[in-house]
Order: structure tokens, then C-alpha cells, then sequence
């Protein structure tokens, strides 16, 4: 149903492809053209440097320079991928820049591009506490700005890890339509500890997900949880799940990597190992509607409407 490889090692365009010249900064690049009903995605397993701005995003280009980005593909960065998982909010809080560099960098490759960042101030009601986001653009419409899409507040703080302490939880379950070549699929973006708590997963399905995302800085101690739960998040959902996780180390902690890409029926589209690179998973949109149709778990669902009153039961 789905094809992955890393990018890095891609070929050249299959037999009867056309090709199409590339725009924004990178004029001389050429992509294939894209097969129907295949979406396209690149997920950046970045190794970051502690509390270093400016070093990430320019480490977070260097790796996306190697990469074929096709017009209208996503491009998914890890939690808090301009610092690392700091707690020290007043050094890490992003003054703009993050997010300037996540719009530039969706215009200059026609891409949709998503991130974490850490907001300061009282976001969400949270005064005196920072809110972990995962901030979504899209390229400007011709002689317009960046579009964003979606700047989703991670909901579930990690306590164990003392998140809770400088970082207040976010109140609501977002989406939003990525578009491209003539396909559409609505993603539901989820952040690191949010993937331990199907009910968040449940809700995004009731409001049309059709793909999650999972942005993390998930340690190496607890790299069978987040194969596990990401697989889980999958199946249950019948959608396409690409959890992107960060390698390397910081000042306490190591991590595994492991960035993984699985579709509706729980199938592994594509996996990292432990080094930091860039995956290209091609998603079959048609597949996943035929899943739904030929398996409808998900119209069995009972319990949601007790466990939140008025939330549909059933995707759109």
C-alpha cells in the first residue's frame, strides 16, 4: 500500500515519470511527478544541540538540502527541535524567529512544514508557564504571505520529566487539510507525551483525522513504548501515523531515534535507526479509504459521547 525509502539513497524518477523544475531556493532541483493519490512526506530526525537557535535551524536545512521536497509535501521537525527538551523557558521561549524560519523555509519549498517550538508567556491561560507547540505553515498564495495552518499546544505536559513545572498544558485537540496534487488528508498533530493517551487520538478521529503526527523528544529508555503506542495509534485509528523523534543526546539524556512511519492497518511504511536523517514515506490516500470501508471498526466506537458529551462518535 505504501512505499518508503531514505532519501538519501533515492534513485532516479521511475520509468515514465515527468519531471517539473523546482522553485524558491533551491531553482536547479527536479522532482518526479507524483503518482495519483500518493501524498508525500519527509520526516527530520534531527540530532539538536542543546539550547542552540541558531545552530538547529541551520543544522535542520542542511539536511533538508540532500532532500527531493516535491510542491505540497510535508515536512515534519521534532518536538522543540530549536533547542532540545529544555526546561529553561526564558532562554529556549521563541522570540519569532522559529517560527519565521518554518514559514520561509515552507515558501522557499512550496512545502507544508511543521515543528516544535516553545511559546512564552501566558498561553492557554497559563500565566508564568510556557506552552509546547507544534506550529504548522503552508507556502504564501501567489503575492501573499505564509499560510498557518495550525499552532497546537501540547496537551499532556510530561510530569515524570518536570515538564508540568515551566510548561502549562494546551486545551484543545486541533486540525487541520493538508492538500496536494489533487489529494487531501486531514492530520491531527500530537506532541511527544500526547501519544500515551489514546482518548486525545480518539478525539482527533471524531474531527476527521485521517493522519497523526507525533513530534517527540522521546529518550532511548523507553524506545519500546514509542514503537508500540505508535503502531497502537495507528491501528485503532485506522489512520496513518508519522511519529518523528529526535537522535543524539542532551545534558541527561540519550535517544533512540527510532522515527517511524506506519499506515492504517498497522503497517511499518518505514523506520529509522539511532543516527540522525531524513525518512520519505509515500502515503496511498485511496488505500486508507479502502481500509475504512472493507474493516469500519472505527463506526463501532460507544463510549466516546459519554466520555465527552457532543463529540461525534465517527470521522466525517
Amino acid at each position: 500500500m505504501l512505499q518508503a525509502q531514505f532519501l538519501q539513497d533515492m534513485g532516479p524518477p521511475r520509468a515514465g515519470a515527468g519531471q517539473e523544475q523546482a522553485h524558491g531556493r533551491h531553482p536547479g532541483r527536479r522532482f518526479a511527478r507524483r503518482y495519483p493519490a500518493l501524498m508525500r512526506a519527509h520526516l527530520v530526525q534531527l540530532d539538536i544541540v542543546w539550547e542552540d537557535r541558531r545552530a538547529n535551524l541551520d543544522r535542520a536545512e542542511r539536511l533538508l538540502d540532500g532532500v527531493d521536497v516535491g510542491p505540497g509535501d510535508l515536512i515534519v521537525l521534532p518536538e522543540m527541535f530549536d533547542s532540545g527538551f529544555s526546561l529553561n523557558t526564558d532562554v529556549t521561549a521563541d522570540d519569532g524567529t522559529t517560527a519565521a524560519w518554518l514559514a520561509r523555509l515552507a515558501d522557499d519549498l512550496g512545502a507544508v512544514v511543521m515543528g516544535g517550538r516553545t511559546v512564552g508567556g501566558c498561553a492557554n491561560g497559563g500565566c508564568g508557564k510556557a506552552t509546547n507547540h507544534c506550529t504548522v505553515y503552508a507556502p504564501a498564495p501567489e503575492g501573499g504571505q505564509p499560510l498557518a495552518l495550525c499552532d497546537y499546544a501540547k496537551i499532556h505536559p510530561f510530569t515524570y520529566g518536570r515538564e508540568a513545572e515551566k510548561f502549562v498544558g494546551g486545551r484543545e485537540v486541533t486540525t487541520f487539510a493538508w492538500e496536494a496534487g489533487g489529494q487531501r488528508l486531514t492530520v491531527c498533530p500530537t506532541i511527544c507525551y500526547d501519544l500515551r493517551f489514546p482518548e486525545l487520538y480518539r478525539l482527533g478521529l471524531s474531527m476527521g483525522a485521517e493522519l497523526f503526527t507525533c513530534i517527540a523528544n522521546f529518550p532511548a529508555a523507553r524506545r519500546a513504548h514509542w514503537r508500540t503506542l505508535a503502531l497502537a495509534r495507528a491501528i485503532e485509528n485506522q489512520a496513518f501515523v508519522l511519529a518523528v523523534n529526535r537522535s543524539g543526546k542532551d545534558p541527561y539524556l540519550a535517544y533512540a531515534g527510532g522515527t517511524i512511519a506506519v499506515g492504517p492497518g498497522g503497517e511499518v511504511i518505514g523506520e529509522l535507526g539511532e543516527q540522525e536523517a531524513v525518512l520519505s514515506v509515500n502515503l496511498d490516500v485511496a488505500g486508507l479509504y479502502a481500509w475504512r470501508r472493507e474493516f469500519p471498526a472505527w463506526r463501532d466506537a460507544k463510549l466516546m459521547a459519554q466520555l465527552t458529551p457532543g463529540v461525534r462518535s465517527v470521522p466525517r
